[in-house]
């Protein structure tokens, strides 16, 4: 393939050969080509092919046939997607002004220019089409801007991958899992120094329940069964995996001891992979990262499946009233927990879109704030930007303008004492060290390479506090969805009380929520996340409750510790300000498959059932007040220390 092309339109010889002069620095990766007139000029640009395209054109203004804006704006130019460069004399600047308002081309040189002015000018936009129009930008990055291209490539391949990473959405399982093994056997073909790829005989074992596994398995051929151990000991067949599949893809992910032991069935071709070894294929083939991912998705949502299938399918066996009571449980905590996941996802759109732009932002700018030259004490005092905007929170509006407004007296200037007050420099004795002395021009420079500091400071603080909040988050659903511990705990109620409110954060913040907690907060002898999924049924329900308002819907928590029958007790309270419940309805709130909630609001009828068994079952109760078109209150009470604690719902 040719080189891309410049094209310089010129009159005069002279000027022709002084300008090759001051160009040769690029002929190496550009090919120079010249033309006296339009009629010239539209000639070489119809002859340019892919092959040899044409980067430039450099058109002098005023030509014996016409003038050099019109060939820059002309279709023919704007087809081929080079750049355009006008230059003319002081006498035609009216010509060169009047093409720079048509937006017909990209920059204007004054001629005479001052030594190394084209070079620079036409380096630029050189850039620019590079940038834009070549697959391998690198290439010329010894001469134009480096940084420039290094950033178009990474951008490039980015999208690339991006778009690379869902063309697999469509792949069926097989084809994906062949896509996956046979990509893992080029790799190793002629290359096998770690044995990865193996043939076992059956009855080969694989993983072990209970112990570390420390490899990935893919089946390229034969059967393999998961079996799982019972607390009894008993060893039951768990699923039959055969070409294709993975074994020991999660606990190979998590580092948790493998769930279940495999074992070959028959014999069986397998690549078998370690951490370091997995590491070192996805780093020297890019294309397997985005096919292993989905692979193993598909993996565990079909695990997923599964278990949700034999689930279902033991549920059916139940007989007993205390395993149907088992299972209305969950099955009440299972339609919450989907509630709040989806609540949970759409609050997480926010921090992580911030955390993305963060990202972007501080991976363009980044590079060149750190290559640019910054002499002391400019240097010490960008660090301590820096610092303080990584943690610290932003001033107020209101404090900006006020603090803005002093330091107008010594600044003369509104724009400079505003950035001077959002980066905390706002000091009169420091403005007359540092920056009195500089010129106008040169103060205005510094300040502005300052706020690039304090601006990536910035990023990285809105980063952090988007990835406390995710985690908040997260923590939360996880205390929801975990477990209780068979044996009872002393906790603060109202920590599970916060973690609940911040799961439900996405709907809180379209009301007013108050707290009024007591001060006094004994740790209470319980089973947390039975006590949990209590204060998510109330919560859940004073929001359904308010959704209904055509005012403003408040929210009220409140806690308070008191003596009852000479031993600490403690109450939580919910209340809300929605359309209450009616006085022949307030009997019958805790029947299980009976529901106040209206058509739109998603409501099984056993919420308050399950709550009620759960506060039964810590010597506790639970108690209404409303009152119709005003509110509702739940009052949930509990012995800190209960005499009896009955065991959770297996």
């Amino acid at each position: 393939m040719s080189e891309p092309l410049i094209l310089s339109v010129c009159g005069e010889p002279q000027l022709q050969a002084q300008f090759a002069e001051e160009l040769t620095p690029l002929f190496s990766l550009f090919g120079w080509q010249t033309a006296s007139s339009l009629a010239a000029a539209y000639e070489c640009l119809s002859q340019a092919s892919e092959a040899a395209p044409v980067a430039l054109v450099l058109c002098e203004q005023q030509l014996e046939d016409g003038e050099g804006s019109l060939l820059l704006g002309s279709a023919l130019v704007a087809q081929s997607g080079c750049q355009r460069v006008l230059w003319g004399r002081q006498q035609a600047s009216d010509k060169l002004i009047e093409a720079v308002n048509r937006g017909s081309l990209d920059h204007v040189l004054l001629y005479p220019w001052a030594p190394g002015t084209l070079l620079q000018a036409v380096r630029q936009q050189l850039t620019d089409y590079v940038a834009r129009q070549q697959d391998e930008p690198l290439r010329f990055a010894p001469l134009l801007d480096g940084q420039r291209l290094l950033r178009a490539q990474l951008d490039r391949q980015m999208a690339a991958y991006r778009q690379g990473f869902m063309d697999y959405t469509h792949y069926t399982d097989e084809a994906l899992s062949a896509a996956v093994i046979r990509a893992l056997y080029q790799f190793f073909e002629g290359n096998d120094e770690t044995r990865a790829c193996r043939r076992y005989s059956p009855n080969h074992v694989l993983t072990r329940q209970g112990e570390r596994n420390e490899f990935l398995w893919f089946i390229a051929q034969g059967e393999v069964v998961l079996k799982k151990r019972d607390a009894e000991g008993q060893e039951w067949e768990v699923v039959r995996y055969q070409q294709g599949a993975l074994v020991g893809g999660m606990s190979f992910v998590t580092g948790e001891p493998a769930f279940t032991t495999g074992v070959t069935l028959t014999a069986a071709e397998v690549i078998k992979l370690d951490k370091a070894l997995f590491a070192k294929v996805m780093q020297a083939k890019s294309d397997l990262l985005p096919l292993f991912t989905h692979l193993l998705l598909r993996h565990f949502n079909r695990r997923l499946q599964n278990s949700i299938q034999t689930k279902m399918a033991l549920q059916k066996t139940l007989a007993s009233l205390e395993q149907a009571q088992a299972q209305l449980v969950e099955r009440e905590k299972l339609a919450v927990l989907g509630q709040l996941v989806a609540g949970v996802a759409h609050e997480l759109n926010n921090p992580v879109a911030a955390i993305l732009r963060g990202a972007d932002t501080l991976q363009a700018q980044l590079p060149g704030l750190l290559m640019e030259p910054m002499a002391e004490p400019w240097r010490a005092l960008a660090a301590s930007i820096l610092q303080q905007a990584m943690q610290v929170t932003p001033l107020s509006t209101a404090t900006v303008r006020q603090r803005a407004a002093q330091a107008e007296h010594y600044t003369g200037d509104r724009t400079q004492a505003r950035q001077l007050v959002q980066m905390q420099l706002d000091d009169p004795a420091l403005w007359q060290r540092q920056f009195a002395p500089l010129s106008a021009a040169a103060r205005q420079t510094q300040l502005a390479r300052l706020d690039d500091y304090y601006q990536m400071g910035n990023f990285l603080h809105n980063i952090h506090v988007c990835a406390r909040r995710i985690a908040d988050l997260v923590k939360g659903l996880k205390q929801y969805a975990r477990q209780d511990n068979a044996v009872p705990q002393r906790v603060d109620l109202l920590e599970g009380l916060e973690d609940t409110l911040t799961i439900f954060e996405n709907r809180l913040k379209q009301l007013t929520l108050e707290r009024h907690y007591d001060e006094t907060r004994p740790k209470v002898l319980c089973y947390p996340i039975a006590l949990q999924q209590v204060w998510t049924n109330l919560i859940a329900n004073a929001l359904d409750a308010v959704a209904e308002l055509g005012r403003e819907g408040r929210i009220q928590v409140r806690s308070q510790v008191y003596d009852e029958a000479g031993a600490p007790w403690i109450r939580i309270e919910v209340e809300d300000n929605g359309h209450g419940i009616a006085p022949e309805l307030q009997a019958r709130i805790f029947e299980l498959n009976f529901t106040t909630k209206r058509d739109g609001n998603f409501g099984l009828g056993i919420g308050l059932h399950v709550c009620q068994q759960i506060i039964a079952q810590h010597q506790g109760r639970i108690a209404v007040r409303s009152v119709p078109g005003r509110y509702t209150c739940m009052a949930v009470c509990l012995p800190v220390t209960p005499a009896e604690l009955l065991p959770p719902a297996p």
